[in-house]
């Protein structure tokens, strides 16, 4: 499952024999370390010189997880106040940080900080790359939930207003970080809610990055259903969230299964948790990507998220 942002591009291996787990593990460059203790609840933290600009500031970030730097960019409104901010995760492959453009200036224009870092193992990070692509995300999750707490770390952001953002893979990795780092939000475009075994297999009946593969939604469902979860599973983690959650889907996707991922979505909500979802008819899994498959998602997403941030921030300060 990948996106198309950015120049990384990743071929995803089916697990279709047990000796195809070597296969698994070539994919990060002959080996994965990615260790289930991986955390980073209190990242080293150095801030770089804050640069002010005609429509906004920025200033580098850099932050220590499990030994690695890695080293990004906070984005901020022009004016002095104490913002909420999002924090980016990458989808799979080979990303550096987003760079001030149409991603991040509808989140500034909105009143809200967005960071963004590269990757562990790209660019000016340190690390090894690309567990997730292997199925691994831990030391990715600790690299997420490290880039919240290091943002508490600057007085012009709100420390109880960060959440998570991001897409494809980022499903994956976001709602595991935002429980170990108590964020405020969680927003997700063509995250998938499956195992990692089953959206594999689905991309590859669906037809993956090269688009519809003309097997029948009732073929694929059956097929995904007879195979059952194996691998990763984001569920635990999304059931633990305790903040809301956006997840928006397009109807047209081939690398995740917009009903199945839907489904369960829907299940926990009806359990009583606080999920948004959002589809878009027609539309590819690059909702985020530029250009994205919807225009609209994007500002879906913003929309979202101000509502909620500034909401909080207003119930907070009539409260003082």
């Amino acid at each position: 499952m990948q996106t198309k942002r950015g120049a990384g591009r990743v071929t995803f291996v089916i697990l279709i024999a047990v000796g195809a787990a070597g296969l698994l593990l070539s994919a990060c460059g002959g080996g994965v370390d990615d260790p289930a203790n991986a955390s980073c609840r209190a990242p080293r933290v150095r801030w770089g010189q804050t640069m002010a600009f005609a429509h906004h500031r920025q200033v580098d970030l850099r932050f220590t997880c499990m030994g690695a730097v890695q080293a990004g960019t906070l984005y901020l409104p022009p004016g002095p106040g104490s913002y909420p901010a999002v924090v980016w995760v990458h989808a799979s492959g080979e990303h550096t940080r987003v760079t001030w453009g149409s991603e991040v200036v509808p989140f500034t224009q909105a009143g809200i900080a967005f960071f963004s870092y590269d990757k562990r193992g790209v660019g000016q990070s340190e690390g090894q790359c690309c567990p997730g692509d292997s199925g691994h995300f831990n030391l990715l999750t600790a690299d997420a939930a490290g880039a919240v707490e290091a943002l508490r770390s600057r007085p012009d952001i709100e420390p109880g207003q960060i959440g998570l953002i991001g897409p494809s893979q980022a499903g994956w990795i976001v709602p595991g970080a935002a429980n170990e780092s108590h964020a405020a939000f969680v927003a997700l475009a063509s995250g998938s809610t499956l195992t990692v075994g089953q959206n594999d297999l689905y991309e590859q009946l669906a037809g993956g990055e090269d688009g519809p593969s003309g097997m029948s939604e009732e073929e694929i469902a059956k097929r995904l259903e007879e195979a059952g979860p194996s691998g990763f599973d984001p569920a635990p983690d999304i059931e633990r969230l305790a903040v809301p959650g956006l997840w928006l889907y397009g109807t047209a996707d081939t690398q995740v299964p917009p009903d199945q991922c839907i489904a369960i979505l829907e299940r926990l909500k009806a359990e009583g948790k606080d999920i948004t979802v959002a589809t878009f008819p027609g539309a590819g899994h690059g909702l985020l990507d530029v250009p994205p498959t919807d225009p609209d998602a994007l500002p879906t997403m913003v929309r979202w998220i101000a509502q909620h941030v500034h909401a909080n921030l207003s119930d907070r300060t009539l409260s003082d």
